[in-house]
């Protein structure tokens, strides 16, 4: 079966190297690794950043394998929340983006068409999420007003 949006077939994707718990990020402490991460989301970083520099600058491989949890779960247990879901905002910034080159650019068809993807993503993520409770009942995307909450942040 073809994966949505692109014109691939197959099942081919990446996986994550098999790391042993034990060694994994053996050299830090626990709580070090916590305060670390509280740190960077207050200096406003987004938890995908924050797993990045944590490999590459604190040679910490995966906090799933360290703490049990995802970094977005040891970011609410700190109450470091956010009203949208880190991966819906990234969506919604993107669409706001391509929407402010459409007005610049109209003949941009290739843009058309990815700016469409985007908004289907968008609306699949906001019915996931207002199934899970994350998102309120009533809440919609509308571009108008996404541009003002991205201006926001």
């Amino acid at each position: 079966m073809a994966r949505m949006h692109s014109k691939k077939h197959g099942k081919a994707k990446s996986r994550k190297p098999i790391i042993d718990a034990s060694k994994a990020g053996s050299n830090v402490d626990k709580k070090e690794i916590e305060k670390i991460i509280v740190n960077y989301a207050k200096k406003g970083m987004a938890p995908a950043l924050i797993g990045e520099t944590l490999k590459k600058e604190h040679k910490v491989p995966y906090t799933k394998l360290i703490f049990g949890k995802s970094i977005t779960q040891i970011l609410n247990e700190n109450n470091i929340k956010t009203d949208l879901p880190y991966d819906l905002l990234d969506l919604i910034k993107k669409a706001v983006n391509m929407q402010k080159h459409l007005e610049k650019n109209k003949q941009d068809i290739s843009n058309k068409v990815v700016l469409a993807r985007a908004k289907a993503k968008i609306w699949r993520l906001t019915k996931y999420y207002i199934s899970k409770g994350m998102l309120p009942q009533d809440w919609r995307y509308d571009p108008a007003t996404a541009e003002l909450l991205i201006k926001q942040k």
